[in-house]
Order: C-alpha cells, then sequence, then structure tokens
C-alpha cells in the first residue's frame, strides 16, 4: 500500500447512547467528547450540518476541540435544503454554509464537503444539472457526492465527474431494489467511503427510527471485503476518507477501529469503555497506553 493518507471515523460524534460506551461513564466537567475522540480516530463527518447551517464560530469551536491532533480532518456534510429539497438553494443559504467550510479550511482541517441525495434522487437531466451547479458553487472546498440510486453508476456520469473533478462516494447500503451497490470508483484527488450498515429489515421501513435503520454491526470478513476496496481507492487518490454511519451504540466506532486493523495490519488503541461493551475488540486492542490519533496508514 502507497504512503497516501487514509481517514477512518464516524458520521457525528454526539450520540445519547454512546455515553457510557464510547465515552466514559464518569466525566468531569470540561469533558469534550470530540477531543475525546480524536484520541481514537483521524476525522469524523460532522453531520449536524445537514439539519442546520451553523455559525463559523461553532467550527473554530470544533477545530479548537481538536487541536491536540494537528493532522485531524473533518468532512462536511451539506445542508439538507441543497439536496434534498426542489428548490435551488437561496444564495445567502449557500453563502452561509460556505463561512462554516472557511472557518474549517482556513484553519487546515477540512477535508471534504459531503453532497448526499436520497434514494429518490434517480439520474435525470434535470437531476444532473442540479448536482453539477451545487458541485461547481462547492468545488472549492472537495466536493464529494454520494448517490443511493444505481441509475447514477454509469460511466458516463463517472467520466464526468473525472472531468470536473468531483468526488464519488461509495457507499455501503441495503441492497434493495435499485439500491447502488458497493465500489471503489474513484473521480477526483478525493476518495470517500460511507458504510451505512446492511440493516435491511429497517432501511426501507418509515416506521423505524434512526437508531433502527443504522443498528448495524458489520463483521470482520465484510470489513475484510472493504479493506480491500479501501487499498484500491487509496491507491489512486491524494487523501481518502472512510466514514461508518451504523452509529447506533457506538458500532461505528467499533468497526472504524476494526477496519484500521485490518488496513495497518497492527494493534489499535480502543476507549476502555468500548472494550467493556464490545470485549471481541481485545484481538485488535494496543494496551501499550498509546492513544495518539492514527494519521497515516501505510
Amino acid at each position: 500500500m502507497n504512503s497516501n493518507k487514509i481517514f477512518c471515523g464516524p458520521a457525528g460524534w454526539h450520540y445519547d447512547d454512546w455515553q457510557g460506551v464510547v465515552y466514559p461513564a464518569v466525566k468531569n466537567k470540561n469533558f469534550s467528547e470530540l477531543s475525546f475522540l480524536t484520541r481514537y480516530v483521524n476525522t469524523v463527518e460532522i453531520n449536524v450540518t445537514f439539519y442546520r447551517i451553523p455559525s463559523p464560530e461553532q467550527a473554530q469551536a470544533w477545530v479548537q476541540q481538536s487541536a491536540a491532533h494537528p493532522e485531524f480532518l473533518f468532512t462536511v456534510k451539506a445542508w439538507q435544503g441543497f439536496t434534498h429539497e426542489p428548490a435551488a438553494p437561496a444564495a445567502d443559504r449557500l453563502d452561509a454554509f460556505k463561512r462554516v467550510l472557511d472557518a474549517l479550511q482556513t484553519s487546515g482541517r477540512l477535508g471534504a464537503v459531503l453532497i448526499q441525495y436520497p434514494w429518490r434522487f434517480k439520474r435525470t437531466d434535470e437531476n444532473w444539472q442540479r448536482v453539477q451547479a451545487l458541485a461547481a458553487q462547492l468545488s472549492g472546498y472537495g466536493a464529494s457526492v454520494e448517490f443511493r440510486h444505481n441509475s447514477w453508476d454509469d460511466p458516463v456520469v463517472l467520466a464526468a465527474l473525472t472531468d470536473r473533478q468531483i468526488g464519488w462516494v461509495n457507499v455501503d447500503q441495503p441492497i434493495i431494489g435499485a439500491s447502488i451497490a458497493p465500489g471503489d470508483h474513484v473521480t477526483s484527488s478525493i476518495g470517500y467511503v460511507r458504510l451505512h450498515g446492511r440493516n435491511y429489515q429497517n432501511w426501507f421501513n418509515e416506521r423505524a427510527g434512526r437508531d433502527q435503520r443504522y443498528d448495524y454491526l458489520y463483521q470482520k470478513a465484510e470489513l475484510t471485503e472493504w479493506a480491500e476496496r479501501v487499498r484500491s481507492i487509496a491507491g489512486r487518490c491524494e487523501q481518502t476518507f472512510v466514514i461508518f454511519n451504523n452509529h447506533f451504540r457506538g458500532q461505528a466506532v467499533v468497526n472504524c477501529l476494526q477496519l484500521t486493523a485490518v488496513v495497518l495490519k497492527k494493534k489499535v488503541a480502543v476507549p476502555d469503555s468500548l472494550l467493556l461493551h464490545y470485549p471481541g475488540l481485545q484481538e485488535i486492542a494496543d494496551r501499550s497506553g498509546s492513544t495518539a490519533a492514527l494519521s497515516l496508514f501505510d
């Protein structure tokens, strides 16, 4: 494997069900969840930005909370108003979102911006124009597009994304009907992978809550399969982001550490609380006391 950087982490870091599982049950008043997590992973995907556009000051606070690890990078999920609504995004909303990205980029902490479209967003000429327009407006921030419908997985689309240096996000999700299948496409200098779990029972269940949809723990064989794809992707780009979105009960962090151990072929630092709840992590846990974030997988 070459020396290109691979960044592996979870989608988000603030979940109530992570308390006492990923994070210690007993914490002091100055405890920072993000600072704690940067000791074990080298990226997180900021997903609060999907629901609301925060202030640049909030972005600066995230930078400060990760200050102990200068090579730690964030990816940022684009606001849902840009991707899940039929109307074109208002200029003031785009400007507000860009101010958040600028705050991270100026600090050297922005890895990429994720533009995620829902399964219902199928390939049409109109939708293709929307994709290109938004990606062009975010082109200076490592724009990477996630499609979930397989109508987009086409050589013509991949070639056009490559020409425009728009990243392709490879996804792992339940393959139901026309859902896009796992791949190892690279269309820009940034490689991107998002693993959502394979909870077939609840993926399209409208009555299922968020936690139910993403309640899935990848097994060793599944992670080994993805490790090969990640190596392939990393060999064709400058930076690769691998994001686990199966966040329920800290499973995203569990699988992130396991995949890291497979790619590195060595043991990794594991939070004590996580080890207690997932004793299977013993086989990859480095108990030497080192908790430095892994910034380079080679």
